[in-house]
């Protein structure tokens, strides 16, 4: 028997590709955006608790009730939006089910989606799946900004969804609020809707304060919006994410959820409920935190030969090797896990056509060990 494929385009992850090199030559893995650090104790704590209180069979397919009143309180006084926990609030099992449910449910066979390239992997392949085609409009170097002019010249009868991420993976850049006036400009009247990737959210630096798009009712009328609290919580294999969207939005992305996962593990979304409810500073202080370790990791990297590039948010850090190699980034990706022992991403991966630039990634959410010890590799190249 033979099976056409429906992703011909697609393979192995670089992610997993990198990991698994970074796994055969013993190197430094800031490939994989994920911490070497667990949460707060009292997370686990709380997990275990719900365990062995009896939490384990499925829970409610739009999630736990507690989770999703917690998570509307926090909405509202994060971003002075006040939405129904049971009308507009999904949980999912992680932010990539959000993603992809959002995708599904509302774009058909022959309809677009605008990403802003470099974008995040999973985009693309949603949007295939549906049956779509995917409109690739680049971001600006060298900050990585919105050209908007592009935007709207890439909008068509056809356009479902344009697809945001901010803080942005893979260049830290974010949006403001004069982009998020724009964008509610261009789609004024249209019957296209917004999916705003915001797992990043509480990982801003240098005092700004995060522009959700439920900040801005116009185009919160008409988004998803999808966080992650395995981002937050530094436990990203729980995978447990969210999107908030208005009812008849959530009511249609529900339709997709409940026979996609139908619900997400139960005592999880127990112990997060916990976690919002107990310890809202733990998200407060995390620019903080993050922003120390974008600091240490840039000044471990100052004497190396590489450009570090500005970081505003998310935690990885784009640098240049053009002083040091003319490969492009795939081959020098594999010839430093090599040569030097440290793994990264390239940041071609991103793209559906890269520009002339020697980009690759690293991921500073790691231990001040995990960066030391890169740090000095890389240096010495």
């Amino acid at each position: 028997m033979q099976i056409r494929t429906k992703l011909p385009k697609v393979g192995t992850t670089i992610f997993s590709v990198m990991s698994q090199l970074a796994t055969e030559h013993k190197a430094v893995n800031l490939g994989q955006g994920f911490p070497d650090f667990d949460g707060p104790q009292w997370l686990h704590d709380a997990l275990a608790a719900a365990m062995n209180s009896g939490k384990n069979q499925y829970a409610p397919m739009t999630g736990v009730p507690k989770l999703r009143e917690q998570i509307a309180l926090k909405t509202e006084r994060l971003y002075g939006r006040k939405v129904n926990p049971d009308t507009e609030v999904t949980v999912t099992s992680g932010a990539t089910e959000a993603l992809f449910a959002a995708i599904a449910a509302t774009v058909r066979p022959g309809e677009e989606v605008i990403v802003l390239d470099p974008c995040y992997d999973s985009y693309e392949p949603a949007v295939e799946l549906a049956g779509g085609r995917t409109v690739h409009v680049p971001l600006s170097l060298p900050d990585f900004s919105v050209d908007w002019q592009r935007v709207k010249d890439a909008m068509s009868p056809k356009t479902r969804l344009v697809l945001l991420n901010s803080p942005h993976n893979p260049s830290g850049a974010v949006l403001e609020a004069r982009d998020l006036d724009t964008l509610a400009d261009i789609l004024r009247g249209s019957d296209t809707f917004v999916l705003a990737d915001e797992v990043y959210e509480h990982i801003i630096f240098d005092g700004r304060a995060h522009q959700s798009v439920l900040r801005h009712a116009e185009l919160a009328a008409r988004s998803f919006v999808v966080s992650s609290f395995g981002k937050t919580y530094h436990c990203t294999g729980w995978k447990v994410g969210y999107c908030i969207a208005p009812p008849p939005l959530s009511a249609e992305f529900r339709k997709v959820h409940q026979y996609l996962t139908f619900c997400t593990f139960q005592p999880a979304q127990w112990a997060f409920a916990e976690a919002l409810e107990r310890d809202p500073q733990h998200y407060l202080e995390l620019p903080a935190f993050y922003q120390a370790k974008r600091d240490r990791f840039r000044a471990l990297l100052a004497p190396s030969r590489f450009q570090l590039l500005p970081v505003a948010g998310a935690y990885f850090q784009l640098v240049d090797y053009s002083a040091i190699s003319a490969q492009d980034d795939l081959n020098f990706c594999e010839w430093l896990v090599r040569e030097a022992g440290v793994a990264a991403i390239p940041v071609s991966a991103f793209y559906e056509t890269p520009p002339e630039a020697r980009l690759v990634r690293l991921c500073f959410a790691k231990n001040d060990a995990t960066l030391a010890a890169a740090a000095e590799r890389l240096c010495r190249l």
